[in-house]
Order: C-alpha cells, then structure tokens, then sequence
C-alpha cells in the first residue's frame, strides 16, 4: 500500500499551485499591459506621420502658389508686350493703307488729267503707271495684315546692357561654354543633359526627367567632371508656356547662351525655325539634334520584321539608315519653307552619349561623337587647338 501523503506535504502542494497561478495572471497581466504600451506608441508615431505630411502638404501649397504667382507675372508682363507690338503693327498698317490711299488718289488724278490730253500713248502710260501703284499699295497692305494675323512681329533687338542682365540671370562665366537645350515637353531635354555630365537620370545631381515639364523656368547645370568647362541649361519647353513662336527666343533670352541645342523628337516646330532664325542673326552656334534614336530605330526595325537573331544587326543597319534619311529629309524640307539654308542634323540616343562620355566603347553610335567633338570646337574655336572629345 502507498503511503498517505502528510497535512504538511498536500499544503505545501497547494500553495505551490496557488504561487504558479499567480504567477500565471502575473504574466498575463503584464502581458495587457504591453500590448496597451505598443498600441500607444503606433497612435503616437501615426500622429508624428500625420502631422509630417501635413507639413509638407503646405509646404507644397506654399511653392505651388509661389510658382503660380510668377507665372502670373511672366504672363502679365508678356500679354503686355504682345499687346504694344500689335499695336505698332497696327500703326504700321494704318500709315500702309494712309500712303496706298495717297498714292490711289495721285494715280486718279494723273488719270483724270491725262484725260484732258489728245495723246492716247500718253494716257495709256499713265493708265498703266496708276494701275501698278495701285497694285503696289494693294499688296503693301495685304502683306502688312497677313503679318499681323500669322503673328509676324517687327523683330526685337536687346540692348547690350539687357544681354548683359540676361547673362548675370544665367550665372554666365566667361571661362565656361553656355548652352542651352529647347524642346517641347517630354522630348528628352533632361535625359540629354545627364548624359552630357555623365550621368544618369536617377543619379544624385542630375536634371528631373519626366513626361511633362516639371519646371516653368529655365534651369542650370554644371559638368560633374571639372575638365568639361560647360554649363548646360535646361530651358522650358514652347508648349507649356504660354508664349507665341516668334517671341520664344527673346523671351527665354536665348541670346544670353553661346550655343543652342534644338532637340526635336517627331515633329520640328515653328519654334523650332524662329529659334534658329534668331540664332543666325545674333551668330550664336546651333546644332539640330533629333533624340531617342534607338527607340525609333528600334519601331522601324519591328515594322521590317526579323525572324531570327542572325538578321538583327543586318536590319539594324538597314533601319538607322532608314531613320537617318528620313529625318535629314524632313529637316531640310522645313528650313526650305522658312527660306534658310539647309543645316547639319545630329541623330543620337542618350544612353549611347552617356556611355560614350563615361569612355565606354557602345555597340551602336550614330551621330554622338562628331556632336561632342563639335560642341568642343565651337568652344575652343579655331583659333586654339582642337581636340576631338571621344
């Protein structure tokens, strides 16, 4: 038989359970406790976050009205200028018609006294003498209103002491080469100047990439590498500025750079023609540059189609060739409705400038190094030694 356990030995069993159950709610208890202190932190770190954004929603507001406030005034100041010069061709217009009516009256009047001759030649000469005035003055006045209704403004010549602010405005230096980069929105203007710098679009410094324009204003970089004296801006795109083609130039104060990139992706603008206009009248160097070359390349390739990797680079070939001609064709075609001499078109991609300006040896060049190596003449000149940037 087992022994009977003693009074002692089932008290002391008992309180030993009765230790372990408190021991238990001791622990679950704690246990509460924690689970309130974790959820008080999560509500304290929310608010932290919620009061974080709301911080920099307005700080967001604040630039955003900031930005709209300059837009404003920009576009106050330049509806003013618009107006003024469409009042000087109206004015101009207005002493046309004046003159052609002078000139109708005097040819009449010669008429009505040839009249009192006998000499038919003579009247016949006066006849045909008033009737070309008349066609003169007619077309002096139809030549002055089409100006006015296609916009075509008396052209507008900055002062040297406004070239001189315009240049202050850009940080000019006079050891640097300053060009500038226009485009209409989404045409590759600030993957373009990345690859210029040796960067890439998502590198820390490089210009804000995007579909649509992510300023209104015109934008500076400098070259990473020192050994490249230039400075590159970045200037708003035509199409998201409320400024007619033929006052784009003066209005940017393009004049102020050293040299202009017209960047073009599909369709070459009237923007286009009056910035290259403007450019030959105040001898500042232009370079035509056509951007997204492979991706372009790369459509016409699968318009032609290819079966195996064997014909890649054969239709590759066959398809830059393709896409050179056809854009070197339409370029010409639209300097020669505008009555300017054709121009030299550099067709480049951005990554394959990049690696050419990292010193890397890319597969498929096209036009990038002759347009680095002609950037790099027109700055050293002709005068200094030249030395092709490869």
């Amino acid at each position: 038989m087992g022994a009977t356990p003693s009074l002692i030995e089932r008290e002391a069993r008992l309180h030993a359970e009765a230790v372990a159950e408190q021991a238990r709610k001791d622990v679950e208890l704690a246990q509460a406790a924690l689970i309130k202190i974790i959820q008080a932190n999560q509500k304290s770190q929310q608010k932290a976050a919620e009061a974080q954004l709301a911080a920099q929603a307005q700080v967001y507001k604040e630039m955003v009205a900031t930005l709209q406030a300059e837009r404003a005034s920009r576009e106050a100041v330049q509806v003013q200028t618009h107006k003024e010069m469409i009042a000087v061709v109206q004015a101009e217009c207005a002493a046309i018609q004046k003159r052609a009516n002078m000139d109708i009256q005097s040819a009449q009047e010669q008429v009505e006294k040839s009249q009192e001759r006998d000499a038919t030649a003579d009247q016949e000469a006066t006849d045909a003498l008033a009737e070309e005035r008349v066609k003169m003055a007619n077309a002096a006045k139809e030549e002055a209103e089409r100006s006015l209704k296609e916009g075509i403004q008396p052209v507008v010549t900055p002062t040297p002491e406004e070239i001189s602010a315009a240049r202050r405005r850009a940080r000019y230096h006079e050891h640097l080469f300053h060009i500038a980069v226009t485009g209409v929105a989404g045409g590759g203007k600030s993957s373009l100047i990345n690859a210029f710098r040796g960067l890439r679009n998502k590198d820390t410094g490089s210009a804000a990439t995007g579909v649509t324009e992510t300023m209104l204003v015109t934008a500076r970089y400098a070259s990473p590498n020192m050994e490249q004296a230039y400075a590159w801006y970045d200037i708003p795109g035509a199409d998201t500025l409320k400024i007619p083609d033929w006052q784009y130039f003066t209005a940017q104060e393009l004049y102020a750079f050293d040299g202009i990139i017209v960047l073009f992706d599909n369709h070459f603008t009237m923007t286009d023609i009056a910035i290259l206009a403007n450019c030959r009248r105040f001898e500042i160097s232009t370079y035509i540059v056509r951007s997204k070359a492979d991706q372009h390349i790369r459509n016409i390739m699968d318009d032609m189609g290819y079966e195996s990797e064997d014909r890649k680079k054969t239709l590759y070939q066959a398809a830059q060739e393709q896409f050179i001609q056809q854009t070197r064709q339409s370029v010409k075609n639209n300097l020669e409705s505008a009555h300017m001499p054709d121009q030299r078109v550099y067709i480049v991609s951005n990554k394959t400038m990049l690696d050419v300006v990292k010193e890397k040896q890319p597969e498929n060049i096209i036009h990038e190094v002759e347009l680095l190596n002609d950037l790099e003449w027109s700055r050293t000149g002709p005068g200094e030694e030249y030395v092709a940037v490869c």
